[in-house]
């Protein structure tokens, strides 16, 4: 990066991915011949100046392929890392004397790629100091790229493991290998003189707006999507889209006009959606691709998964997202998707608690913490959980989406119990940026900066990017999230439905009883394998293995792992948590 050097500093910038442009970089550089290549790169406006905040980069992909394309025929900034593999680099430069405004800033970006996708997740490591190349900073949207490189020194970063247990995925900016951060979401990085600067730029908040009826609301959201979605197909090869039994997919398909969609379930119907799938493509015009995904392959591919994903998620889901890429990955190369529409809209059955059961809350709080610390001791049966999570404060109880063990049970099962951060010292920034505003905003900003950073949007990327498929989000545009911050609670959630507003929007383009279909995600039966003998013999293998017997109480595993066999208690999610670092700990630390 000599010429960033010399203009005061590299300077990089996490792009909020809420509209993409790569993929035109990607097909040009395929075009130039060239296996790899580096290109410095400005995107202006027709008048020369940085684009606006407001500006749609899809409006300037003429300008974008010209000046690569020149870029290519001068042969500036070429290098060569091997056949069919190229690198791209697009750098915003901080100039001299420039002030970095909101505006300025959103629109320079960073976006690495290898194999012609291209992630929104950047690891950096600065080189350690007693190496050779120390002073150097490694970069990349994959820890596993570091891997090769001689001033990387591969070691583990136990203190991620109790929050890991508690998210099911790795939270923060910390990672699993120590001394490797990632570059948040709209946050900048500047590396200059060896010493390291990160800052945020752009903070998304709610502030709802009860001006508006609730078909207003529906009207402004289908126009948005429909506006979005017609964004996401520009293209200039077949674009597909995915398809679950939901009303998120269900209405981005209906909006795109795609020729092909594509499903992926199994043969417990309890957990197949593909017949669903198959009669709305047909509804709505489209050829659906569905697969079956078999118990065998599900377990067989699980190292290969976690591998990809370069830190562990025990998100059961994201191997059905694996085979639901590889499956599309054969008919097209651009997929759109769904993530972003329940942290925008409202979407979680969680969302539903504050309005359930509201007499219990205006029991004074010392009361109900006396109570809750009571059922805490006993075990978790029916009715257990809400006494223990209505004994705390939101703040206190809620980090996410997902809360798979606390404290009290993470002291029993690990050997080294010493978290350097407690689970809510990453969610208390979010409760204190929605202070005032009601139980479900404060929910919703809590999951947009944790749980769809950490879960949704990293297996929805490493699971396209395993199977060089490009996956784009048309709920997650810009303009939509700036229309959804402004819708009220009332107009999303209530004790009995979820996305209220979305899903009126929806019925104007799909049928209502998909409109209105509960939320299933992407069902699997893990639960039940967890019961055969045959699969539960594979995880009991792990938890007697010398890996488990470096971090957990074996001893507590089995019997976690027997209690579920038996059908005392439901332990799926806390062994499949424990079982799938295991699995990944394999990969990084055993076999490699």
């Amino acid at each position: 990066l000599q010429e960033s050097e010399e203009k005061n500093g590299a300077y990089f910038c996490s792009y909020p991915g809420f509209v993409d442009c790569y993929h035109i970089v990607c097909r040009m550089a395929e075009r130039s011949g060239q296996p790899a290549f580096l290109m410095l790169c400005t995107l202006v406006d027709g008048e020369g100046m940085p684009l606006t905040e407001d500006a749609r980069l899809d409006r300037y992909m003429d300008k974008l392929k010209s000046a690569i394309r020149s870029a290519l025929r001068r042969g500036d900034s070429f290098t060569r890392y091997g056949n069919n593999q190229f690198l791209v680099l697009l750098v915003g430069i901080r100039q001299e004397n420039c002030e970095i405004t909101q505006s300025r800033v959103s629109n320079c970006f960073l976006s690495y790629g290898f194999r012609g996708k291209i992630s929104i997740r950047y690891e950096v490591y600065p080189a350690a100091e007693e190496n050779e190349t120390a002073g150097e900073l490694l970069f990349g949207s994959e820890i596993k790229s570091f891997l090769a490189h001689p001033g990387f020194k591969k070691e583990l970063n136990e203190e991620q493991l109790p929050l890991y247990l508690s998210y099911q995925y790795s939270p923060g900016e910390d990672t699993f290998f120590k001394g490797v951060k990632k570059l948040m979401p709209a946050h900048w990085l500047e590396w200059k003189a060896g010493q390291l600067t990160v800052q945020r730029y752009w903070q998304p908040k709610f502030d709802p707006d009860d001006s508006r009826t609730l078909e207003e609301w529906e009207d402004e959201i289908s126009a948005a999507m429909k506006e979005s979605v017609q964004a996401h197909k520009i293209a200039d090869v077949e674009v597909g889209s995915f398809l679950s039994s939901g009303v998120d997919s269900s209405y981005m398909a209906a909006l795109a006009h795609v020729d092909k969609t594509f499903t992926v379930g199994f043969a417990n119907k309890q957990y197949d959606e593909t017949d669903y799938a198959q009669e709305f493509s047909k509804h709505i015009g489209v050829k659906n691709y569905a697969y079956r995904i078999t118990p065998e392959e599900y377990w067989a591919n699980l190292g290969k998964i976690q591998y990809h994903m370069d830190e562990p998620l025990a998100d059961a889901a994201s191997v059905a997202l694996y085979f639901v890429n590889r499956e599309a990955s054969k008919q097209v190369k651009v997929c759109l998707s769904g993530e972003g529409a329940d942290e925008f809209f409202g979407g979680y059955n969680i969302y539903k608690e504050p309005f359930t059961v509201t007499w219990y809350d205006k029991i004074p709080l010392p009361i109900r913490r006396a109570i809750g610390a009571v059922a805490d001791l006993l075990p978790p049966v029916h009715g257990i959980n809400f006494l223990v999570r209505r004994g705390k404060p939101l703040a206190e109880r809620y980090i996410g989406n997902t809360n798979l063990m606390d404290e009290h049970r993470k002291k029993k099962l690990l050997k080294n119990y010493h978290p350097g951060k407690l689970p809510t010292d990453l969610s208390r920034p979010y409760f204190e940026l929605s202070q005032g505003q009601d139980a479900v905003t404060q929910m919703e900003t809590c999951d947009l900066n944790l749980w769809m950073v950490g879960d949704i949007l990293l297996k929805a990327d490493k699971m396209s990017m395993a199977n060089s498929l490009e996956l784009r989000v048309p709920f997650l545009d810009r303009k939509v999230f700036e229309l959804a911050s402004h819708i009220p609670t009332k107009c999303k959630v209530n004790a009995n439905q979820t996305k209220i507003a979305m899903r009126g929007a929806a019925e104007k383009t799909i049928p209502a009883k998909t409109a209105d279909k509960k939320k299933l995600g992407f069902p699997v039966p893990v639960r039940a394998w967890l019961r055969d003998e045959q699969y539960a013999g594979v995880v009991r293998k792990a938890f007697n293995t010398p890996a488990a017997e470096q971090f957990f109480r074996t001893k507590e595993l089995n019997a976690m792992l027997d209690q579920h066999i038996s059908g005392k208690r439901d332990n799926w999610r806390q062994i499949w948590c424990i079982f799938m670092f295991l699995v990944w700990y394999d990969e990084y630390f055993v076999k490699r």
